[in-house]
């Protein structure tokens, strides 16, 4: 099977009036997968006895702190290309989001927005983490129609055809790299597993969390938002390997070394938490 990006990134672009109209598909999906990870979250609320509409005044907050936090995450390491265009850093257009400044952005609001409400939050992190993964899971396809975030060439059955005014450098040589050559879809590959994701952490907090019999539920708040660092970066991790647009902060890939520390983190977290539940329940 051979995947063929659109030639064309944008879902509208038109003038009108003299003024461009012009929305792309990866803002589209983006947009689309938050509405669906707060609809998820907002019957996750509704079930543990919150009002629903917490989840929708929280997305705005989420929105822009989790954008803010994925551009700056992205131009730090980025900085060379923005340190004589600062004009640049604003304009998304452009590319440069990273979802570990994504995610920190997001959990920052999660902070907030409880502190203000008075919610527990350990307990609301749990009600939106799955949401959260479902919404990457699908923003994830914005980059197939960037025709960005793709991989090393491979000799596998199946990849993506890139056009070559989107490749990088040595794939832009046609006689080494004919147009037929195929590319690891990797964004396709982190898009199944944090679909997978989605699903083990549902199923985890159905048998041993909140969905359980009281009797049963051995999963503790914060245990969901710790499985979902484990979970997720455990996949990011060896996909970032096949990528060719990762960051580097030395030779070192950026993501996979936060993937490494998000992995680390998430299994003392889970750990500590656990044995905490024990002591209390004994």
């Amino acid at each position: 099977m051979i995947l063929y990006p659109p030639d064309d990134p944008y879902l509208v672009n038109f003038t009108l009036f003299g003024l461009p109209i012009a929305v792309r598909w990866y803002g589209v999906l983006i947009m689309s997968g938050a509405l669906i990870a707060a609809y998820l979250a907002s019957g996750r609320a509704l079930r543990r006895g919150y009002d629903p509409e917490h989840v929708w005044n929280q997305l705005m907050l989420g929105l822009i702190l989790g954008i803010a936090g994925a551009r700056i995450y992205y131009v730090i390491f980025e900085w060379e290309r923005f340190a004589h265009n600062w004009w640049s850093i604003p304009n998304l257009t452009t590319g440069g989001l990273a979802i570990h400044g994504g995610f920190l952005g997001a959990l920052l609001s999660v902070l907030i927005y409880t502190r203000w409400q008075k919610l527990p939050f350990w307990d609301w992190v749990d009600v939106c983490i799955p949401g959260f993964l479902l919404g990457q899971a699908i923003g994830r396809w914005g980059n197939f129609f960037n025709q960005e975030a793709y991989g090393r060439p491979t000799e596998l059955p199946f990849g993506l055809q890139i056009d070559p005014a989107f490749r990088l450098p040595p794939y832009t040589d046609m006689q080494q790299y004919p147009i037929d050559t195929l590319f690891h879809a990797t964004f396709l590959y982190e898009s199944l597993w944090n679909f997978m994701g989605v699903a083990l952490l549902l199923l985890a907090d159905r048998r041993f969390g909140h969905g359980a019999p009281p009797g049963q539920r051995r999963l503790r708040p914060g245990d969901l938002l710790f499985l979902y660092a484990i979970i997720y970066s455990a996949g990011r991790f060896w996909i970032e390997g096949l990528r060719l647009d990762s960051l580097y902060l030395g030779p070192l890939r950026m993501a996979q070394v936060i993937s490494l520390i998000f992995i680390a983190i998430g299994v003392v977290a889970l750990v500590i938490n656990q044995r905490r539940r024990m002591t209390n329940h004994p």
